[in-house]
């Protein structure tokens, strides 16, 4: 008998699948670095990308990092993300950093702190990969991440662009891709209801001091007056070749 979560894991598949082949995500060879926040999409990635690289073609294989910032509160179990990992024969690497609060806010113009975060977590992510030999970074931003994303270029940088599903780096033998930019986060939420992921705990006091949580809130008011705008949304994206690119 075919149950919700089988529905939901075939629909999250076919559409990961699509896109790996539609942008050429991966291929035979392939050593990719999954970046493991603990949240639910990367989750759900580690499970996708861990199940496909059990099939012959492409050949390749997967390991994992988890990044811990020792002066942000956003942490989770890493023993669960641990066995999570296990249990899909995947090894996975915790690596702690942090940057300086105290040299930053001497600066005359300061970083955000959810860009220092980012950025530093970035930067373990790229030295692992290049330590492990990996030519390709997993990222699990899913479809609704690159819609938001687009419309917060548009009204607040003025241009029309989003994270590509593939963005081949010039300056290291390294590509980064999102595997999910098809599948939509309602998709993903309840598969990772259904399938018991543990959720993280989110004690971060920065977490909503960006525009992505109005994006999201402009955007549901959007669909709400034409259900068809999320299709119309990623076509345009499509159209103007956004979703594969060099930097």
């Amino acid at each position: 008998m075919t149950t919700e979560v089988d529905i939901l894991e075939k629909r999250i598949r076919e559409r990961f699948v699509k896109a790996f082949a539609t942008y050429h995500l991966l291929e035979d060879d392939d050593h990719v670095l999954v970046a493991l926040s603990g949240g639910k999409d990367s989750l759900c990635l580690l499970e996708m990308l861990a199940k496909r690289s059990r099939i012959e073609h492409p050949r390749f294989s997967v390991e994992a990092i988890h990044v811990r910032m020792e002066n942000i509160a956003y942490e989770t179990s890493t023993d669960y993300l641990e066995q999570f990992s296990k249990s899909l024969g995947v090894s996975l690497h915790i690596v702690t950093t942090r940057f300086d609060d105290d040299l930053e806010k001497s600066q005359t113009k300061p970083k955000p702190p959810c860009f220092l975060c980012s950025w530093y977590r970035r930067k373990q992510i790229f030295n692992l990969a290049q330590e492990l030999g990996c030519n390709k970074i997993a990222l699990g931003h899913h479809q609704d991440d690159l819609l938001h994303t687009a419309l917060m270029n548009i009204f607040y940088q003025g241009r029309f662009d989003t994270m590509p599903a593939m963005l081949k780096l010039r300056k290291m033998p390294l590509a980064i891709i999102r595997p999910l930019c098809m599948v939509q986060e309602s998709d993903i939420s309840r598969y990772a209801e259904l399938r018991g992921y543990e959720k993280q705990l989110k004690h971060c006091p920065y977490e909503h001091d960006t525009h992505r949580t109005d994006m999201r809130r402009l955007f549901e008011q959007v669909q709400q007056m034409n259900p068809e705008a999320r299709h119309s949304l990623w076509n345009a994206i499509v159209r103007a070749g956004k979703l594969v690119e060099e930097s």
